[in-house]
């Protein structure tokens, strides 16, 4: 399209979208004032909005919901992935109603403000998801003003010059900034995130934190395991003074291959010891260029709760979550390296393992339970070698 020219805003509108094409979407702005340039994704879940804003996977991304009412639950502080929300901004078909919800704590308009972070209402969402689909997640600047002003050349220059994700490392801008040990189980109604049990004898992981999400911690401690989170930027040295017995990749946002600059390097050391490992999301990406595999950038990326994965080896179809826009050649794979995973949307890669080394990994986020247990099993996996390896 041509370039944006200053046009005032419709009646009401106080909130814009810009794309990086020249396409201006108006609509009704909540939560924070203000302006944010990211990629441009749509997610397909129906449910758990603050989940995904949390998530630290999304950073640097703007994501247009298809599910039209979001924010009627509300908001709380047990249903989270991470302390702030990591997403730059949202935008939903439905002005944001009152909650209604006995486990609400606030307005989702007002977590939003809280979290300084921007919300789109009124725009016709599954339109944009088909633009998405069509041509790509593009660069785009979501604004908000309550007055309604807008200078869109400067949002449009805004949107044109931002250099996207390809090539970005921003697991380096989330990740926890020193160890800590994880001991919260997964949430039960009544109790929050209680306990499991405690064993002497639990093997012992160590997570690198590429930008993680709670509830995987959660679910290794209810499969049975103590976790050490560390950074990403970890040294091989740093992570065996901990004395692990095993190691767990977790997921994240970015361009892989941006992360693998520092990660890569120590994975391959992490391998050598023939311990058991196990990867999520960007961990299987990170993986699989360790042991030689390549990464690219995807058309538009996969992001819902309501992904189909075919477990090879039987055959099961397994409705996962996903959250990613870059994906592994599963054809660069070593001959070390057995697909065990695969998309049926696309026939991508959703998995490996290693064949001479207790590792393997996964593409999609067994922890969000969107099945809701068809992918919980792989926790259970990985603690059993722990065990077998003790």
């Amino acid at each position: 399209m041509a370039d944006a020219k200053p046009i005032a805003a419709p009646e009401g509108a106080t909130g814009v979208l810009v794309l990086a094409s020249g396409d201006v979407v108006w609509g009704r702005g909540f939560g924070a004032e203000g302006q944010a340039v990211g990629e441009v994704c749509f997610h397909t879940a129906m449910t758990g909005y603050q989940e995904i804003m949390t998530d630290p996977s999304f950073a640097g991304q703007i994501i247009n919901f298809t599910f039209p009412h979001i924010g009627n639950v509300g908001a709380n502080p047990e249903d989270i992935e991470a302390d702030d929300p990591h997403a730059l901004g949202m935008i939903v078909r439905e002005d944001v109603t009152e909650p209604s919800n006995f486990r609400a704590v606030e307005h989702l308009d007002q977590w939003m403000k809280k979290h300084a972070r921007i919300g789109l209402a009124g725009i016709d969402t599954r339109a944009l998801t088909r633009r998405i689909r069509l041509a790509g997640a593009p660069n785009g600047v979501i604004a908000h003003s309550a007055s309604g002003e807008f200078d869109i050349p400067l949002l449009l220059k805004m949107a044109r010059e931002w250099p996207g994700l390809e090539g970005m490392d921003l697991a380096i801008s989330v990740t926890t900034e020193t160890h800590y040990g994880w001991e919260g189980g997964v949430w039960r109604l009544g109790f929050g995130y209680g306990g499991e049990g405690r064993e002497d004898d639990r093997p012992h992981i160590v997570a690198i934190d590429y930008g993680s999400k709670r509830n995987i911690f959660r679910n290794l401690v209810a499969a049975g395991a103590k976790v050490t989170v560390l950074p990403a930027q970890a040294s091989f040295e740093q992570i065996m003074s901990f004395n692990p017995d095993g190691f767990f990749l977790s997921n994240g946002p970015g361009d892989p291959a941006a992360t693998a600059e520092y990660a890569v390097p120590v994975i391959r050391s992490l391998l050598e010891t023939r311990k058991p490992l196990f990867g999520i999301c960007l961990g299987h990406q990170l993986l699989a260029l360790a042991v030689g595999g390549e990464t690219s950038k995807m058309f538009q990326g996969h992001r819902g709760a309501n992904h189909p994965v075919k477990r090879i080896a039987d055959g099961v179809v397994e409705i996962t979550s996903m959250n990613h826009g870059f994906a592994v050649l599963s054809e660069t794979l070593p001959e070390t390296a057995r697909e065990t995973h695969v998309s049926l949307f696309d026939g991508s890669n959703c998995g490996f393992e290693l064949t001479d080394r207790p590792a393997f990994s996964v593409q999609y986020h067994p922890e969000a339970s969107p099945g809701p247990q068809d992918s919980l099993y792989l926790f259970e996996k990985f603690v059993g070698l722990l065990r077998q390896e003790a």
